[in-house]
């Protein structure tokens, strides 16, 4: 268990602890739903994770509107007033967990699977697995492709990625692929 984690939510980022409670930009979610927001880093007992596997869950409490700002504008001598103002539309959530399960079980995965690779031939790259064509994919075509292929074509994709381009929404989209076939 971590004490805090950084997220990501709307554009802007929160140190965030479980049970804790705090009001975000207004979110598409509906009251009571969870979420699982981008984790940034994971501390606490004086280290840190800037790349964790972590997940934060999050439950939406509810949507609010934010303080009334007012504002006047005046001139003097000329009898110009304007006065306006405005709400913020915010949505409170609570963090229910900040988990390392799945770190533990990425964790555990590439020692098992470390054999396997030293098992191939010489002959054959580990490429050989990657889907017909991605050299020539974008990112949006990969985000959308991906769901579709088998388990060791969307890791032969990550490993290639990892390796040369790194291209950050590309890494996504096969992570997110790879949660996926689980």
């Amino acid at each position: 268990m971590s004490s805090y984690a950084i997220i990501s939510l709307g554009g802007k980022q929160y140190r965030v602890r479980e049970g804790e409670r705090l009001l975000v930009e207004r979110l598409r979610a509906d009251e009571g739903s969870t979420l699982h927001p981008r984790v940034l880093l994971v501390g606490g007992d004086g280290t840190t994770d800037l790349a964790p596997t972590a997940t934060v869950t999050a439950r939406v409490v509810g949507h609010e509107l934010g303080e009334k700002v007012r504002i006047g504008k005046y001139r003097r001598r000329t009898g110009y007033r304007r006065h306006a103002g405005h709400r913020s539309r915010l949505t409170r959530i609570e963090i229910e967990s900040i988990g390392a399960a799945r770190a533990a079980r990425a964790a555990r995965q590439p020692r098992e699977k470390a054999a396997p690779p030293a098992a191939e031939p010489a002959g054959q790259p580990k490429e050989a697995a990657l889907p017909a064509g991605y050299a020539s994919l974008t990112v949006a075509q990969i985000s959308q492709a991906a769901s579709a292929w088998r388990r060791e074509q969307i890791e032969a994709a990550l490993e290639h990625e990892r390796s040369g381009k790194a291209r950050k929404g590309a890494l996504a989209a096969l992570e997110r692929a790879l949660e996926e076939h689980g």
